[in-house]
């Protein structure tokens, strides 16, 4: 196609807008699906508390959990659903933030906790007992919180 001098910039514009316009939807994190968070409240000797957690609930949402993230807000985590109740065992491979992992079982009972997880470790971190989730927050949340096993967690997913 031949295109006359003086029009090349309304073409170059015509054909740029539209290729613009898609990598800014591309971008903007409401396209790409800024995760739903939902409420998991965590009940111990100090209280309710209330973490807004990403659910991870497919094997690939699971196998990427909070890999690759620099940061994570002091109220949110990432809950790990798994299903039937086994002993869970996770790592914190490409991970940069230390993690606080709370295992539990199908009934909302903690039943461990691993504190201050090791950033980009791949020692495995067990849950020791059977557990069908696991909620990840930021290090030292347990501690603040004053969680311990046998302290409930509340989510729909959880029967008891």
């Amino acid at each position: 196609m031949s295109v006359k001098t003086g029009n090349r910039a309304a073409f170059a514009v015509l054909f740029l807008l539209p290729v613009l316009l898609c990598l800014a939807v591309v971008r903007s994190p409401s396209a790409q699906g800024s995760p739903m968070l939902e409420e998991v409240i965590l009940i111990t000797q100090s209280g309710r508390h209330t973490i807004r957690a990403e659910i991870a609930d497919t094997p690939a949402k699971r196998e990427l959990g909070l890999m690759f993230r620099r940061s994570l807000p002091e109220d949110q985590g990432m809950l790990f659903l798994f299903g039937p109740e086994r002993v869970i065992e996770m790592w914190m491979k490409n991970t940069y933030i230390s993690l606080d992992m709370i295992f539990i079982a199908s009934n909302g009972t903690v039943v461990s906790i691993a504190k201050d997880t090791e950033p980009f470790s791949e020692s495995i971190i067990s849950s020791g007992s059977p557990a069908s989730a696991v909620l990840e927050v930021n290090a030292g949340v347990a501690r603040r919180l004053s969680l311990k096993v046998g302290d409930k967690v509340v989510h729909p997913r959880f029967k008891g």
